[in-house]
């Protein structure tokens, strides 16, 4: 039937995505430990962080009939610099580590602002300005004993194996989340007890505050954060020509079926070179393709050297990055051939359309001038 299809689909879909988690878990934690895994810090607002991070695990909280609250102590600074992204990361696995072995009752996430260091500098000259943010991610759960604490932030270690085959997991969120902390200039502590629960203490570094605000009642601060896009009836759409260059043939055929579904039309090519000339001859032709999605591993000639052609010959048309890779470089690798953004796989198919109709709705100069 039907609903047995759906059904086995998202049970495919699940299983997908949590394998996915542990891969990406595991060369996060390669990465860290062979001093890979790259920290890119901007201006952030620490509010649209945590809301984000928040609204987020509330649709988990609330699925098991629990509480889950932000809560700010003092005042807290109206911007900071850091890696927004793994600071969520943390944040992400912080709080959903505490509803998993939440049973009863909730959990409080609490900021605060700390003048000093409470901990040894882990990055001395990052941590010259002497500021740290303090987030408490307090759970009313089951609690640890201390020889369990003992090996929390170990990888891989879960309390016992009845715990793994209980909850799941694979024991290296508070691994990452630590390393990850260490490297955003801080730590993660935690402190519990058997049956009554647990507290997660991530602190670290705001970087310099010269001339930032501090929002005395943050609470409300917290409310005035951008807000979404507002939904569209095209965001689930496109009108428009595709090219895609992709060499796997899953890859080709799930890419273009959700495409050709939202209303595009897909030329399909499997390598760069193949790519190149399908882009210059659709323009010699007149009828240019309105957006270009670059595999950027392919045989024969690979996205980066196709993309870099294509605009050493003067093609002016967007060209979108599809990527396994995640890390800034990777992207900045993009950029610099000449790619206008950057999508990685597994592709998410709203923030995909979404990027697709923001570059073909827009005003670029035309992909005929070649």
């Amino acid at each position: 039937s039907e609903a047995e299809n759906v059904n086995a689909i998202q049970t495919v879909r699940r299983n997908a995505q949590h394998l996915l988690r542990i891969l990406n878990d595991i060369l996060d934690l390669s990465k860290v430990e062979a001093g890979k895994l790259e920290i890119e810090r901007l201006p952030c607002s620490p509010f649209q962080v945590l809301n984000e991070a928040v609204s987020v695990m509330r649709v988990r909280a609330e699925a098991k009939g629990l509480t889950l609250n932000l809560e700010y102590l003092g005042s807290i600074p109206e911007q900071i610099v850091t890696d927004s992204t793994r600071l969520q990361q943390i944040l992400f696995n912080l709080i959903g580590n505490a509803l998993k072995f939440t049973e009863s009752g909730g959990v409080r996430v609490v900021t605060r602002f700390l003048a000093s260091s409470p901990t040894p500098a882990a990055e001395p000259d990052y941590e010259a300005h002497g500021a740290f943010l303090q987030f408490d991610v307090i759970d009313t759960g089951i609690g640890m004993t201390p020889a369990q604490l003992d090996q929390v932030f170990d990888p891989f270690m879960q309390a016992d194996s009845s715990t793994t085959r209980r909850f799941g997991g694979t024991g290296l969120g508070l691994a990452i989340s630590r390393r990850l902390a260490e490297l955003l200039g801080g730590t993660i502590a935690v402190e519990s007890c058997l049956g009554e629960g647990s507290c997660f203490r991530c602190i670290i570094a705001t970087g310099p505050l010269d001339g930032i605000r501090m929002v005395d009642n943050p609470s409300k601060a917290a409310l005035i954060v951008p807000e979404d896009t507002p939904p569209s009836a095209d965001v689930g759409t496109l009108d428009c020509r595709i090219l895609l260059a992709e060499d796997g043939q899953d890859n080709q055929r799930l890419i273009s079926f959700v495409l050709k579904k939202a209303g595009a039309e897909v030329t399909v090519v499997e390598n760069g070179e193949a790519a190149m000339n399908a882009a210059l001859t659709a323009c010699e032709q007149g009828r240019a393709f309105d957006v270009i999605l670059m595999d950027m591993q392919m045989p024969v000639l690979d996205g980066y050297e196709a993309t870099s052609l294509l605009r050493r010959k003067g093609y002016a048309g967007p060209i979108i990055a599809l990527t396994a890779h995640a890390m800034a470089s990777d992207r900045r690798k993009c950029l610099d051939a000449g790619c206008d953004d950057y999508a990685v796989k597994p592709i998410d198919r709203k923030q995909l359309f979404e990027m697709i109709n923001r570059y073909t709705k827009a005003e670029h100069p035309a992909a005929t001038d070649v």
